[in-house]
């Protein structure tokens, strides 16, 4: 009598469901690490509940925010380094939402593999949890999913989204810019989380480099400068929205200061940045000369250094700088609101490190 053949399992079309629960069970104790009274779930609810307290708003209004790491990804499945990505991502949804002046709340994300590695995915929610304490917010769900055909076996995919809450007078809208008034500018740690495509098109197919490699000028490993975390500006705009009026903010992310400073202008001003006002690091200085990028391209594409951007009366300028050097951090005077189309106007020209 002939044997059946064992039927087909999930396992067999390439969806592990063991290793999704060892996963699991990995990154629990990294994620209730997160978590704060305001958290009503636990991990691996079908949805995830956070009490809202608006203790002390007369008005709460969420703000909300969605995006993904981008092309930076491709570095950690160079490196095998996947720890801080994770920490990019909640950098760059918590900055988006500071703009308008919310606070983080909870955040969710959605990892999307080709094949379910535990130690990958617990590497990956580990920069998410550092990312989330580091801002106050709790990390209190998401979905993590094995998707063989659609990812490459060594790659994912990683988003996620951001909810936070200001109060309604409290909301920064850029609606009383004026001309006069003082552009400061924040220092970035690197790319952050934009113009990797470009950046890596220099450093591999021009340069011809690997990811070991020195980058010349730049005293780090190609790794190393381009895998920087992406800074979070949350804790100390925090403390300078609480000294001085901020009446704009930008975050400096696809685009450059180009596109996304005029999102924070009302109707009738323009900005006028001096770009002699900062040095360029030494990282877009190596990509600017062996890419042979012109400086409109590099101002559209990379932050340049300054990765936030923010706006205060002309009166004020000095105690913005004093607070922000107080706090620890360096700052720069980059321009001024003068009248005009909506649109940034450069002077002079970069100053490369």
């Amino acid at each position: 009598m002939a044997t059946k053949k064992p039927g087909l399992s999930y396992r067999d079309a390439g969806v592990d469901i063991d290793a999704a629960n060892e996963a699991l069970g990995s990154i629990k104790e990294l994620v209730r690490r997160t978590f704060s009274d305001n958290v009503l779930c636990g991990i691996g609810s079908f949805g995830a509940m956070y009490r809202f307290d608006m203790q002390g708003m007369e008005e709460p209004v969420l703000v909300s925010s969605v995006d993904g790491v981008g092309t930076k990804l491709k570095l950690a499945f160079m490196t095998g380094k996947h720890d801080t990505v994770g920490i990019d991502l909640v950098s760059h949804c918590v900055n988006d939402i500071l703009v308008q002046g919310a606070r983080p709340l909870f955040f969710l994300d959605y990892l999307a593999l080709g094949k379910l590695r535990p130690e990958v995915v617990t590497e990956v929610i580990r920069g998410l949890t550092v990312g989330c304490r580091y801002a106050g917010c709790a990390l209190i769900g998401g979905e993590t999913a094995e998707m063989p055909g659609m990812y490459k076996e060594d790659e994912y995919d990683l988003a996620g989204t951001i909810v936070g809450v200001v109060d309604r007078k409290k909301i920064v809208d850029g609606a009383e810019i004026k001309p006069g008034d003082t552009i400061i500018g924040l220092p970035s740690s690197g790319l952050h989380t934009n113009g990797y495509s470009l950046a890596r098109k220099i450093c591999f197919d021009v340069a011809g480099l690997s990811v070991n490699d020195p980058m010349p000028g730049v005293g780090k490993t190609v790794a190393e400068a381009l895998m920087a975390p992406h800074t979070s500006y949350a804790k100390l705009m925090q403390i300078v929205m609480k000294v001085v009026d901020v009446l704009g903010m930008a975050h400096i992310t696809g685009g450059g200061i180009t596109e996304n400073l005029p999102r924070a202008f009302p109707d009738g001003v323009s900005a006028e940045i001096d770009l002699g006002a900062w040095v360029v690091p030494p990282l877009f200085s190596f990509l600017q000369k062996t890419g042979d990028v012109d400086e409109i391209e590099m101002l559209r594409t990379f932050n340049l250094g300054q990765g936030f951007l923010f706006i205060v009366p002309e009166a004020q300028t000095a105690k913005a700088i004093e607070t922000v050097e107080l706090a620890g951090q360096k700052c720069a005077v980059l321009g001024k609101i003068i009248p005009g189309d909506g649109k940034v106007h450069y002077k002079g020209h970069l100053i490369y490190g």
